[in-house]
């Protein structure tokens, strides 16, 4: 395997990372050419080409045997080299164009599926959710799994109309999931739950100042109260006393957004709205998740032009049509959900004085 140079304070220097070709063509790439689902061709202004073979991970998490079996990959079909996409996509760098097929075909007898560029399903990102963090209202990985199931084909096609990316966060902190074509987030139905036969082991003042929005008050000379109409439902509190406890798993839901966008591309970024406020917990299969993100993209490929993203899609056409094509009831809590106001925000990367 690949020797990686280990010293000095923090990660290594990139240029230590980099395969041969990317060195030497720092910063001089002309053209980037999409050859096949999971498959793009860099040429440099040197005429140096460079493949790359792009597959699926595991959401939030991967086995040291997956990783192991990978960078045997990378040995024998990339020099050693690979690379983490922002998306947590795996990207073999620098491929024998006559090793593609053979490459690809390794990979996917390990169940890792070759696809994501271009005009299909991108790589689903998930937060660690129940498993790491006490915060999440739902099972990001456990949804992103059931979604990427379901949406397997879409995934090794490019067929949509153009890019799909979904994002799904555990909890409202999760703001990422707010910037993708289609957003799950996790909801918190109802305030924390305070053990008061243990919020004595906390210390009260902490706990008070620890809410962003003053929702806690004193109760008696120990105890604390949650004013339900000031809860944001952060967990803030949560992490300075383990007597304070974060939703109801009987209550406990995630809510659908769309229209989320990271790139400047067409009418630039913006956050996206919620569309449905409320679906309940159903693991493992995760049937509503599924169904509506799957009503939302099946009404998008069916009206959408080419290279249209959701959210221009949304904006041709307007919210009210978009609602009916989608197959979605409106409801009171749509009307303002997650759609902040950026008319006299510097929202983009497109400076304008």
């Amino acid at each position: 395997m690949t020797k990686i140079k280990v010293g000095g304070i923090g990660v290594p220097p990139v240029e230590e990372n980099l395969p041969p070709v990317v060195l030497r063509n720092y910063g001089k790439w002309d053209t980037h050419e999409n050859e096949r689902p999971g498959v793009i061709k860099h040429i440099a202004k040197s005429g140096e080409v460079c493949y790359i073979v792009r597959i699926a991970m595991p959401p939030s998490r991967v086995s040291v045997a997956s990783m192991l079996d990978l960078c045997d990959l990378a040995d024998s079909y990339s020099g050693g080299f690979f690379r983490i996409t922002l998306r947590n996509s795996f990207e073999f760098v620098d491929v024998n164009p006559a090793k593609l097929d053979e490459l690809i075909q390794k990979v996917e007898a390990l169940g890792f599926p070759v696809g994501g560029t271009k005009n299909s399903l991108h790589n689903i990102i998930a937060c660690p959710g129940w498993i790491h963090c006490n915060l999440p209202a739902t099972d990001s990985p456990g949804i992103a799994k059931a979604l990427g199931d379901a949406l397997f084909d879409e995934f090794k096609n490019q067929r949509l109309p153009a890019w799909l990316k979904i994002n799904i966060g555990g909890c409202a902190n999760i703001e990422e999931a707010l910037m993708a074509d289609i957003g799950i987030i996790g909801v918190h139905r109802d305030i924390p739950i305070v053990l008061e036969d243990k919020i004595r082991i906390c210390e009260q003042p902490t706990v008070i100042h620890s809410c962003p929005t003053g929702a806690i008050k004193p109760k008696g000379k120990e105890s604390v109260t949650i004013n339900a109409e000031r809860c944001i439902h952060c967990g803030a509190c949560t992490m300075h006393c383990e007597a304070i406890l974060t939703g109801d798993p009987k209550l406990d839901g995630f809510a659908v957004s769309v229209g989320g966008k990271a790139s400047n591309t067409g009418s630039g970024p913006d956050l996206g709205r919620i569309v449905i406020p409320y679906l309940p917990n159903n693991p493992p299969h995760w049937e509503e998740a599924v169904n509506a993100v799957t009503q939302i993209m099946n009404a998008w490929v069916k009206n959408a032009r080419p290279d249209e993203r959701i959210k221009e899609w949304i904006h041709r056409i307007g919210w009210d049509r978009f609602y009916k094509r989608a197959g979605i009831r409106v409801s009171i809590k749509d009307v303002d959900g997650f759609w902040f106001n950026n008319e006299f925000a510097r929202s983009d990367l497109r400076f304008g004085w």
